[in-house]
C-alpha cells in the first residue's frame, strides 16, 4: 500500500538498477536507465537535459557523427542497431529516447512500447499516418509514460494562448494562418547520380532502414535527410509540430475532412523549396466561452507568408522563432511565433483569462522522466503524450500527403477514421518529376523535364498513408480499440 507523499504522486516505478535485472522495475526516488537512438543531432541535446538519470545505451548508425556523445557519456554501451541494443539490455533499461531519422521513429518506439518501456520521440512523431495511429494505440495499451520532442508545448506561450481562446477572448475561429522561415537545408533537388564510399564508421543499411535501399551519398546525412522524401517530412514534418500545436490544441482539432496543397517543382525523391497546404476541419463540440465551428488552417514555408492581418504595426515581424501563427477570430486577431512562443492581440489587450493547463515546472524531457516514475492509474500526463501527440502529427503529415499528391489537381476528401480517401477517383493516375534536366539554351531556360511512369493514384496515396516496409523491417499489429 502506497502512504504519504509517495501515495500522493502516484510513484510506483521502479529502475531494474534498483531491484536487479529480474524485477525490471524501480524505486520512483531513484534513476531511470535511459537508452538513446539517433544520438548525433538533437537526441545529444535531449539527453544532457535527462543526464540526471542513468544515460545506460547508445545506439547510432554513424559513429563518427556520434563520436562526441560517447565521449559525453562514458559509462553508456555503444551499439550501431538498436535491435541488438534491445536484445542485450532490454531487461535493464526502462526508457527510450528516439531522435533518428524520420523514417525510422515508429519502427525504434514501438519496439520499445511493446518491450513495456517508456518512450521519448523527437518530431514529427511519425513519417506516415498509418505510425502515428499506431503508437497512440500502443502506448495505450502497455501504458507507458510517452513525450513527442515538440519542446514549445511545455512553455507558457501554448498555454497562454489556449486560455485566451477557451476565455472567448478572440471569439470563434474560422481560419488559421501559419507559416515557418524553413527548410534551411536543401530541398528542391534531382537525386545524386552518382555513389560515394561508405565511410567505415557508418553502417548505411541501418540508416536506409525500412525505407527502399539506394546508394549512398553525402547530400543525404547526417543533417541533410530532412528534404528527401524517403527519410523526412521537409519544412512541414520539422516545423508543423511546434508551429501548429497551439492550432491543435487551443481549437481542439481531431481529424481533418478536407486537404489541398500546392508547391515550386515537386520532384519524386525530395521536398519541394516551398509549398502551401490547406487543411480543413469540421466544427467540434463548443465550449462554455466560444463556439468551435468548422475552421480553415493554412501553413505556407520556403520564404512564403500569409499577408499581414488589418490592425498589425508597420514593420513588426511576425517570424518569431523560427515561424509564426495566425488566429483569425470575430471579436480579435491573435498572434504568437513558433512553439507558441510571446502571444499577443492585435487590438492590443492583455486579458487577465482564467488559468485552465497544467503548468510545467521542469524542462520538457524531465517531465517526462516524472511520468515514468508515476504510476498509470494515477499517472499526470505529460505535456504532448501520444495521446494527444499521435492525432496532432496525424494533421502533420497529412499535410505532407497533400503536397505529394497536389498533381490530382483536388480537393482531397479525408475519412479520417478509416484512414483514406473517398474522392480520389478509381481510375485517376499520377506521376512525379525525376529529374528536372534544367538548361539554358541560346539565353533561354528550357526544362527537359523526366517523368516518373503514371501509377494509380490511389494506390500512391495508400502508400503514403501505410508505407511497404523493406525486408526484415516490420512494425507491431495494429491493437484493436
Amino acid at each position: 500500500m502506497e502512504t504519504g507523499a509517495m501515495a500522493a504522486a502516484g510513484l510506483t516505478v521502479v529502475p531494474s538498477s534498483v531491484l536487479g535485472k529480474s524485477f525490471g522495475h524501480t524505486a520512483p526516488s531513484d534513476k531511470l536507465n535511459i537508452a538513446g537512438v539517433g544520438i548525433g543531432g538533437m537526441g545529444f541535446a535531449n539527453l544532457k537535459n535527462l543526464e540526471s538519470e542513468n544515460i545506460v545505451a547508445l545506439a547510432d548508425v554513424d559513429w563518427k557523427y556520434s563520436d562526441r556523445v560517447f565521449k559525453y557519456f562514458p559509462k553508456a554501451k555503444k551499439y550501431y542497431d538498436y535491435r541488438k541494443m534491445y536484445d542485450e539490455m532490454g531487461k535493464s533499461i526502462d526508457a527510450v529516447v528516439v531522435a533518428t531519422a524520420d523514417h525510422t521513429h515508429a519502427l525504434i518506439a514501438a519496439d520499445a512500447i511493446t518491450m513495456g518501456k517508456h518512450v521519448y520521440v523527437q518530431k514529427p512523431l511519425t513519417h506516415s499516418v498509418y505510425e502515428s495511429r499506431l503508437l497512440t494505440k500502443l502506448a495505450k495499451k502497455y501504458k507507458v509514460a510517452t513525450q513527442m520532442g515538440n519542446q514549445g508545448s511545455s512553455a507558457p506561450g501554448v498555454r497562454q494562448v489556449i486560455d485566451w481562446i477557451y476565455d472567448g477572448q478572440i471569439g470563434e475561429v474560422t481560419r488559421v494562418e501559419t507559416f515557418t522561415d524553413r527548410p534551411i537545408w536543401p530541398q528542391g533537388l534531382n537525386r545524386p547520380p552518382k555513389a560515394d564510399p561508405i565511410p567505415s564508421t557508418l553502417k548505411w543499411d541501418l540508416f536506409i532502414g525500412p525505407a527502399p535501399m539506394r546508394p549512398f551519398n553525402h547530400i543525404y546525412t547526417p543533417w541533410n535527410w530532412r528534404g528527401w522524401w524517403d527519410f523526412g517530412t521537409g519544412a512541414l514534418g520539422d516545423m508543423a509540430c511546434h508551429i501548429l500545436h497551439p492550432v491543435f490544441k487551443g481549437l481542439r482539432l481531431g481529424y481533418p475532412i478536407k486537404v489541398q496543397a500546392s508547391s515550386t517543382m515537386l520532384l519524386t525523391d525530395s521536398a519541394p523549396v516551398a509549398e502551401k497546404v490547406k487543411l480543413v476541419f469540421p466544427a467540434r463540440e463548443n465550449l462554455p466561452k466560444v463556439a468551435m465551428p468548422e475552421v480553415e488552417v493554412i501553413w505556407y514555408d520556403g520564404g512564403l507568408q500569409p499577408f499581414r492581418p488589418e490592425g498589425v504595426p508597420v514593420g513588426k515581424d511576425l517570424n518569431d522563432a523560427g515561424g509564426g501563427v495566425i488566429f483569425h477570430g470575430t471579436k480579435d486577431t491573435l498572434i504568437c511565433g513558433c512553439y507558441g512562443k510571446d502571444p499577443w492581440l492585435v487590438s492590443g489587450r492583455t486579458p487577465k483569462s482564467p488559468k485552465t493547463q497544467r503548468e510545467v515546472t521542469l524542462s520538457h524531457e524531465m517531465d517526462w522522466v516524472r511520468a515514468c516514475k508515476e504510476s498509470p492509474e494515477n499517472r499526470v500526463e505529460t505535456a504532448s503524450p501520444f495521446s494527444e501527440a499521435g492525432p496532432f502529427n496525424e494533421m502533420v503529415v497529412m499535410g505532407v500527403v497533400a503536397v505529394r499528391l497536389q498533381g490530382l489537381n483536388q480537393e482531397l476528401e479525408w475519412d479520417g477514421e478509416n484512414m483514406e480517401f473517398t474522392n480520389i477517383p478509381e481510375n485517376a493516375t499520377i506521376r512525379t518529376i525525376i529529374e528536372d534536366n534544367f538548361k539554358i539554351v541560346d539565353g533561354d531556360p528550357k526544362f527537359d523535364k523526366k517523368w516518373t511512369e503514371p501509377v494509380n493514384a490511389r494506390a500512391y496515396a495508400a502508400e503514403l498513408i501505410k508505407h511497404t516496409y523493406r525486408e526484415p523491417w516490420k512494425l507491431p499489429e495494429m491493437p484493436r480499440d
